[in-house]
């Protein structure tokens, strides 16, 4: 039985030639990649528009924010200046010219679908990432200070070297529980009125989620001492140090995208454990230092296990 050649260019069988596929799906993938090109350059202006301001969005906002981490520029630079200001700019931007796009793309005959599509896209973007603006405006307005701890009479304290850090950052001083913020100079201005007549004690105090001290129940100071500091590392934090005779241990949390850095202190007393972490710029901590101490406090009772409770 004869066999006849096939009709198709290539073949399995087919010699590889210079600038030619060797085979069917080498013939067709690079088929496919110059319709795709084809279609790309095919794309009217305004399409080509926004899927360019689609596309520099993630970049802008990665270079706002590791450029703050790498100490390029300040952090109100990255975050106020960069961030909130030229990022809303530049998401309004790329809403209008989505509008745009969209209005073109409904009245051409015919109606082209990526067209539209990268319009909507073009539109939906920018609104969602308004909407994690408007939450964090949200969570800063639920959370007017940076400083947290789970004894508001008597706050635990940093160490030396760890206050020593904090000047050479330029970090926030340390406020004075009692004081209401409307007389601390960091807060002066910056709070409303209602919150100004209000100390530190007072806002943690009402907090639905205010962090409680950990009992030590029959664990020991020693066993506290190493269940935080264990519990700190599983957490990510660094430059991590404990003091066996004072109960204290420290260490430093960072954020990953702006490195912003919280100082966190344990205070492990003779029956419990009362814990501290406090942001070293910024007026809001959006709710990280809370949040953070409730997690170093889970993690602290697992470890301790049912002594603690």
């Amino acid at each position: 039985m004869s066999h006849h050649p096939s009709p198709w260019p290539c073949s399995h069988n087919a010699q590889k030639t210079k600038g030619f596929p060797g085979n069917c799906e080498d013939a067709i993938a690079l088929a496919v990649g110059r319709v795709t090109v084809g279609r790309m350059t095919q794309l009217p202006w305004h399409t080509k528009l926004v899927l360019a301001l689609l596309a520099f969005l993630p970049v802008f906002f990665a270079i706002a924010a590791f450029g703050t981490k790498l100490g390029v520029w300040g952090w109100q630079v990255g975050l106020l200046t960069l961030t909130f200001g030229g990022g809303m700019i530049l998401l309004a931007v790329t809403a209008l010219a989505a509008l745009v796009s969209l209005v073109i793309g409904v009245r051409a005959k015919p109606r082209r679908n990526g067209v539209l599509a990268a319009a909507i896209i073009g539109l939906l973007l920018p609104g969602a990432a308004l909407l994690v603006f408007l939450s964090a405006g949200g969570k800063a307005a639920g959370n007017p200070i940076h400083d947290i701890a789970t004894d508001t009479g008597n706050p635990p304290a940093f160490s030396a070297a760890t206050m020593a850090a904090r000047t050479k950052a330029g970090a926030n001083p340390l406020s004075d529980y009692q004081t209401p913020l409307g007389k601390l100079p960091l807060f002066q201005g910056k709070v409303a009125p209602e919150l100004a007549v209000r100390s530190h004690a007072q806002i943690i105090t009402d907090r639905p989620d205010r962090p409680a001290p950990l009992p030590l129940g029959g664990a020991s100071q020693a066993e506290g001492v190493a269940a935080v500091t264990a519990s700190m590392a599983a957490m990510g934090l660094t430059d991590i140090r404990s003091d066996p005779v004072t109960g204290n241990v420290e260490g430093v949390a960072e954020s990953f995208w702006f490195g912003f850095k919280d100082d966190v202190v344990a205070r492990v007393g003779p029956a419990q454990i009362d814990f501290r972490s406090v942001s070293r710029v910024g007026i809001s901590d959006l709710g990280a230092n809370t949040a953070r101490i409730r997690d170093l406090r889970a993690r602290t009772e697992a470890l301790l296990g049912s002594a603690s409770r």
